[in-house]
């Protein structure tokens, strides 16, 4: 929150605004982001928008950005499982804030600030996740070349956002499964080793 010189910004009132940034969001998309809507369901001025946020972009950044649409997922005592455990959000619909960042993809191709937080909800956690899974995988002692863990976050992130931007919903368990095994084990340990995982 950037703000100007002068009175100090209340915290709940900035709560307030970027929990009814994320309603409209997720609700009704980026194209419906705009002050006065916000200002009306806030029941706030505008003013006080723009305080703490010269746009709609930076507004939307940090709402977004508060996220993290990518967990660790606990040990699951291989690797197969940990990544299993990963996607295993992709058999659900999205959630209130899924749909908000979902709303956001088109629009950063263009705007940095959709950009950086959208990086901040999904890429930077989602990169964190595959490094504790690599993690994991190394100290039971079968060590991913870096270059191959790198590629299954692009992988993986790359079918992150397809779910973002398709229409088609959830994936069943036989889909998440057969991606899991024909897809993403693939990329990340050879045929002659697949058997161990």
């Amino acid at each position: 929150m950037s703000g100007t010189p002068g009175r100090p910004l209340s915290a709940e009132l900035s709560e307030q605004l970027l929990t009814v940034a994320v309603d409209i969001l997720a609700d009704e998309g980026w194209g419906k982001l705009n002050s006065d809507r916000v200002a009306a369901r806030a029941r706030a001025g505008k003013a006080g928008i723009y305080r703490r946020w010269p746009t709609m972009a930076a507004m939307a950044r940090s709402a977004v950005g508060r996220f993290t649409l990518v967990r660790v997922p606990p040990d699951q005592g291989s690797l197969r499982d940990d990544l299993a455990a990963l996607v295993d959000r992709w058999r659900r619909p999205l959630d209130r804030e899924e749909r908000a960042a979902a709303s956001l993809v088109g629009a950063a191709r263009h705007e940095e600030d959709l950009r950086a937080g959208l990086d901040a909800a999904l890429v930077q956690p989602l990169a964190e996740a595959i490094r504790a899974i690599g993690a994991r995988a190394a100290e039971r002692g079968q060590q991913v070349p870096e270059a191959r863990l790198a590629m299954l976050c692009s992988v993986i992130e790359a079918f992150w956002w397809q779910r973002y931007t398709s229409d088609r919903g959830a994936l069943s368990r036989e889909e998440v499964q057969r991606v899991l095994d024909e897809v993403l084990l693939p990329v990340v340990v050879p045929d002659s080793e697949r058997a161990t995982v």
